[in-house]
């Protein structure tokens, strides 16, 4: 293998993708650490599978070659001069690049810390902002990144004075041979930053033990099987992509075809047509913007049943955000002629200070809704004179393997079946705390239990999502989620998912008001003042009283790295000025 062997395409020859089945004995993560996890997967034929944005097969990269190449990049980093719990920062772009060198970061004993590629950004200073950011909490040695970007990585990289170097260099450089340090399952393994990680960024040391546990209660959670197989485009910088569809595929030895991220947002439907032609079952996972852009991109003309096969899609995996019925039901009224079933359905909910998942939904009890009185939700009597309104409420599963959960009241106290409070949970997948950060971590930890900050309700050991802690808005004493008031608008005719941001805004009367921002495609002066009335009534009928309404350009509201709607950027660019609303005739 030459040095830069890791660079090389698969070229001249007819690739043929790593195999779903394989003689290896599976083993279901059941290893002290990550490095004893990929040296066993290597033993195996199974594999990763690199494809192009029409989802061609381009490179395959089965685990044997990975952890070849992983040794190789740790004994160059050691040559470099990184040592055990050095951060090494690396740009999280899809392909073998970054898994051979976060790979070679965990052989070599150091962190690596996956950081976002620019695509969910607005705009070139606002990435080197958000970089520099995360290279400031994480004080890394050096910053990773493709030749394509470093123009941006390198700003980022020189305004905090680490090194940045492109991996295509460093992969040129010599491999001497070394004795590289022996893993303990207490060591930590890697960084992660959240998505929502902004101004104050949190960085979740994870250790091995932590890592191999979650990822344990994955392979038992989804009861895999010896024909499934993985195809993904989420992104490797967010827990769902990196643990889920990365670190878990090797420690639960399963073959992966990927498609980049941005792939995918250019042709969702390529994420249909590869797991269409996937032999085995398919288990693939996507927050609810994925279902909803596939299923808008087909048209009612469109012959689904000639172009797609879904019959074999065992799990359709739901994260990352909160679950809409009314799409997933548009996903399958779209897909079921393609063979796709209902039953696939498997919500969760996770988040990164537990590595990743906290409960998973049982294969094959697909999506399950409770309907929830405005009453239960808002924390106050019923207004009588008002019709009863009722939200549906997406049953999430049941806790992985070896996590608790309890749900708490405002006291602490854990209240019973039915009743709504902030989620807490509790095992050995629980961050140990957040990098450099002790008060961060003492503000939600507490004898072991992480307060996730979500709110939500269990039902005979199920858990049901109401919203995030921090979103809830209160008016007069009365809450109120902004995703009622969001998906409400939504329903209105030209919307589409990720179109509105609610949250509350001080008035100059010092009271507090709910601000709605919603996406514009309207461009005559007359049709924009009737869809803002439109909206004003909408929200009104939600709220009981008035809100302020603005409309705003698209593309405007901006997103987490793993493209979820940020109310708290939303608010604070709308407060500053960032955010400039259309003005209305007067």
């Amino acid at each position: 293998m030459t040095d830069a062997s890791v660079l090389e395409p698969n070229a001249g020859v007819t690739l043929v993708p790593t195999p779903n089945e394989d003689d290896l004995p599976r083993r279901f993560s059941d290893f002290a650490t990550f490095n004893e996890a990929l040296d066993y997967a290597a033993q195996g034929k199974r594999g990763m599978n690199f494809h192009d944005p029409r989802g061609t097969l381009k490179r395959v990269y089965p685990y044997s070659e990975l952890r070849d190449d992983a040794l190789d990049m740790a004994r160059r980093l050691v040559a470099h001069g990184i040592q055990k719990g050095d951060r090494v920062a690396l740009i999280a772009e899809t392909g073998p690049e970054f898994a051979a060198l976060f790979c070679g970061c965990v052989y070599a004993g150091a962190w690596p810390v996956p950081l976002p590629l620019p695509t969910s950004f607005g705009g070139k200073e606002a990435y080197i902002d958000q970089l520099a950011v995360q290279l400031a909490s994480s004080d890394p040695k050096v910053l990773f990144y493709p030749a394509e970007i470093a123009e941006m990585t390198k700003a980022a990289a020189d305004r905090q004075g680490c090194e940045g170097i492109t991996w295509e260099d460093f992969a040129t450089g010599a491999a001497p041979d070394c004795a590289l340090p022996e893993a303990q399952p207490d060591d930590i393994c890697y960084l992660q930053y959240s998505s929502g990680s902004t101004r104050f960024p949190h960085g979740v040391a994870v250790t091995h033990a932590s890592l191999l546990n979650n990822l344990a209660g994955h392979s038992e959670g989804m009861k895999i099987q010896q024909s499934d197989r993985c195809i993904s485009w989420l992104p490797w910088y967010h827990d769902m992509g990196l643990v889920g569809c990365f670190l878990s595929l090797i420690a639960n030895q399963i073959s992966v075809d990927y498609l980049k991220t941005e792939d995918f947002a250019r042709r969702p439907l390529a994420w249909l047509d590869l797991i269409s032609r996937n032999p085995g079952t398919s288990c693939s996972y996507s927050p609810t913007f994925g279902y909803d852009i596939c299923a808008r991109r087909i048209s009612s003309q469109s012959n689904v049943a000639e172009r797609f096969d879904l019959s074999r899609w065992r799990i359709a995996g739901n994260g990352a955000d909160m679950i809409r019925p009314d799409v997933m039901q548009g996903f399958v009224n779209a897909f079921a002629p393609a063979g796709f079933k209902a039953s696939a359905f498997l919500p969760s909910y996770g988040l990164a200070e537990a590595t990743l998942a906290v409960t998973i939904m049982p294969p094959g009890e697909g999506i399950r809704v409770e309907l929830v009185e405005e009453e239960r939700l808002s924390g106050t009597p019923r207004d009588l004179s008002r019709p009863a309104r009722y939200r549906a409420i997406v049953n999430c599963g049941k806790a992985v393997k070896d996590m608790a959960i309890e749900i708490r009241g405002e006291s602490g106290h854990v209240l019973p079946d039915h009743h709504i409070g902030k989620v807490w949970c509790k095992g050995p997948s629980v961050m140990v705390g957040y990098f450099r950060d002790p008060e961060a971590t003492e503000a939600c930890m507490q004898d072991g239990w992480l307060d996730t900050g979500d709110m939500g309700y269990l039902v005979d050991g199920y858990l049901f999502i109401v919203g995030r802690a921090k979103d809830m808005i209160i008016i007069n004493g009365k809450n109120h989620w902004p995703q009622d008031i969001e998906w409400a608008v939504e329903q209105l005719p030209g919307f589409n998912h990720g179109d509105i941001a609610a949250f509350s805004v001080e008035t100059e009367t010092g009271e507090e008001s709910v601000a709605v921002l919603v996406h514009c495609r309207v461009s005559d002066p007359v049709e924009r003042q009737k869809l803002h009335d439109t909206i004003r009534d909408k929200v009104r009928s939600i709220l009981g009283h008035s809100a302020i309404v603005e409309l705003v350009p698209p593309r405007t509201l901006p997103r987490t790295s793993s493209g979820k709607l940020s109310r708290a950027k939303a608010k604070k660019q709308y407060l500053s000025g960032e955010i400039e609303p259309i003005k209305l005739a007067a």
